[in-house]
């Protein structure tokens, strides 16, 4: 049954056959050429204006309408993840060790579908700007098109994004004012011991003691630096050994990431796990390194916007459908750093908890749910026309 009579059964049929070819064909981060080529085929033949190889392999699409002077950019992301599809459909992937597993191929679609039927109708006034971006999965993508200019070459007051939610019913739209998603911070801890022979303990400077420790004390930061309101996640993912079972080895390496959502939080946790890896290891006589990265910024809504998507999302799929406030997720996501350069709002639409796509993201035997492409597109149409009315 098609519950949007402005999106036609022909078109539906149209996004859900994108849809699966991009399925079929999956391109990792920095390398969706055959799909920023597809993209940019469509774009041109919807008639739009289509910049390519923004920030590598983006592609933007710039549809105006009447005389408005007003922009927004509406993102879609559409690289695939190192991950080996074991669905038995007739459009999984056909390239081992790649598979869209996070439903950027629906997010791809849905955009293009908004595109087509927005240059059909032409029913507002002012500018959309597609984006299209490549390597959301290695959190750089978003970075790599703001570099080479996105918001320069094509300005917009405010920018917009979707995601697919396996967990959320079919169909139901989830957001919130202020953080979302956290970000992603990596870090490495070495601890450089002395090694001799287990038999000789007393002689060493053991380093697998030293991390050991380490370990344990770094879950006291969010436990007891933090505010208790304020949200952290430390998590230690690897503990790097060169051993030998009869030698106390050198050095030991502990690898890991955390996960905020506020700055302050990201400040005091590098500051926190800096102070704690040099004070235990100089405690026992060894020596740290500490290396900390920002992966990932936080994606924090801005209030005006995410209550644009609140208002508009209720006429899409109706309030009892709508969750205005919804819980942040500790997952993170690189439309965080578009929504530092601009005002905006990240949403996710339900893709359902049984049947196609109801498992989690990121795993071999996910796909998206063909059920809520018509909602995407409805969403993204209808917020066009809101935001750029005639």
């Amino acid at each position: 049954m098609n519950s949007f009579p402005e999106i036609s059964q022909d078109v539906t049929d149209q996004i859900i056959s994108w849809r699966h070819d991009l399925h079929r064909h999956p391109e990792l981060g920095f390398e969706e050429k055959r799909t920023s080529a597809e993209v940019a085929r469509l774009l041109r033949e919807f008639g739009l204006e289509v910049h390519e190889k923004v920030g590598t392999t983006g592609v933007v699409g710039v549809l105006k309408a009447g005389d408005g002077d007003r922009a927004i950019g509406l993102r879609a992301d559409m690289d695939a993840l190192s991950i080996t599809e074991l669905n038995s459909f007739d459009h999984a992937s056909r390239h081992p060790g790649r598979m869209h597993a996070c439903g950027h191929d629906g997010h791809t679609a849905m955009l293009l579908g908004a595109a087509k039927l927005l240059a059909n109708s032409r029913d507002f006034s002012g500018t959309v700007v597609f984006i299209f971006q490549p390597a959301e999965e290695h959190g750089r993508g978003a970075l790599a098109m703001m570099e080479d200019g996105l918001f320069e070459r094509f300005p917009v007051e405010a920018v917009y994004g979707i995601h697919n939610m396996p967990s959320l019913p079919t169909g139901q739209i989830a957001l919130r004012r202020g953080p979302i998603m956290a970000c992603e911070d990596n870090f490495e801890i070495g601890v450089l011991g002395k090694g001799v022979h287990a038999a000789m303990p007393h002689l060493s400077v053991d380093p697998i003691l030293v991390a050991s420790e380490i370990v344990v004390a770094l879950q006291s930061i969010v436990s007891r630096s933090l505010n208790p309101l304020e949200n952290g996640v430390i998590s230690v993912t690897d503990f790097a050994v060169e051993a030998t079972r009869n030698v106390i080895p050198e050095r030991v390496t502990l690898r890991g990431d955390t996960r905020s959502f506020l700055p302050a939080v990201q400040d005091q946790i590098e500051a926190s796990m800096a102070r704690i890896s040099d004070g235990i290891s100089a405690a026992y006589g060894a020596t740290a390194s500490f290396s900390y990265s920002r992966e990932f910024a936080s994606t924090i809504n801005t209030a005006r916007e995410a209550d644009i998507v609140a208002a508009v999302a209720r006429e899409v799929v109706g309030e009892d459908n709508v969750q205005p406030d919804c819980l942040p997720l500790m997952a993170s996501e690189d439309f965080g750093f578009m929504l530092q350069r601009k005002p905006g709002c990240y949403l996710f639409l339900g893709n359902g908890g049984d049947g196609p796509g109801g498992c989690g993201l990121h795993s071999p035997h996910y796909d998206f749910n063909d059920d809520i492409l018509q909602t995407g597109v409805a969403f993204w149409l209808r917020l066009v026309r809101s935001q750029l009315s005639r």
